[in-house]
């Protein structure tokens, strides 16, 4: 009997030892508790990589991308929610009192609730909402610089030493936008060439030889260029 009963004990151990292993397993495998958000998108998305649908859930740390025509939308409850718009990467980290992002690509849109932070690194910065009021603001890096545009409230753009306070309505930049892009193609080619001193002469020649036209133009048209002018008499 009792050779019985110590036989048994190496197999209760084992049985123990192996449950422990797997609750152990189990827990590893579960997300961590904490915030997630709610995911809706349209056209091609992928989250860390792996195509994404509408419903899906999306926890801190994760990077989102839209392909071309494609957008995803964040909801984080009362954090706010962020916009992912077409051809962006994002990775979003959150907690229960904010949400920060890296923006690698293209632009995304913030919106957050009073006493949240938020803030968005580039690669030529960082924007940061103030946490006293609600906030909407966008970062744009789609033409190599950083442009923060804020739609209410107020963000700081911190670049280096330089500090810039963007009001509702207004826009601001870091970096150098990078030729070609939209930012740049569109702006007004200077005149090579021609200094100051020159422009400002050869418009005061073009100034002159109008006021000479005018002039001629209110006189008689009997100047003499030189030669014996032709009289016609009214006899014939």
């Amino acid at each position: 009997m009792i050779s019985r009963t110590w036989s048994r004990k190496p197999i209760t151990l084992a049985l123990a030892l192996a449950i422990l292993s797997m609750s152990s397993m189990i827990a590893l495998a579960a997300p961590q508790a904490g915030p997630s958000g709610d995911l809706s998108v349209v056209g091609e998305v992928s989250v860390n990589g792996t195509s994404a649908i509408s419903g899906a859930t999306v926890f801190s740390d994760s990077t989102i991308t839209t392909a071309k025509g494609s957008s995803a939308v964040v909801s984080l409850g009362k954090l706010g929610r962020v916009e992912v718009l077409p051809e962006s990467s994002i990775k979003l980290s959150f907690t229960d009192k904010g949400v920060t992002g890296m923006l690698d690509a293209g632009r995304v849109r913030f919106s957050t609730s009073s006493g949240v932070s938020a803030n968005v690194t580039t690669k030529d910065g960082s924007a940061f909402a103030d946490t006293s009021q609600a906030n909407v603001f966008m970062v744009d890096v789609e033409c190599g610089n950083t442009i923060v545009s804020t739609q209410s409230g107020r963000v700081e753009l911190r670049s280096g030493n330089a500090v810039k306070q963007i009001a509702a309505g207004n826009q601001d930049t870091a970096g150098q936008a990078t030729p070609g892009t939209r930012c740049t193609r569109f702006t007004q080619p200077r005149m090579h060439g021609i200094g100051g001193g020159a422009l400002a002469a050869l418009l005061l020649a073009a100034g002159g030889a109008i006021a000479a036209a005018i002039i001629a133009a209110t006189q008689d048209n009997d100047f003499n260029f030189g030669g014996n002018p032709i009289v016609i008499s009214p006899a014939r």
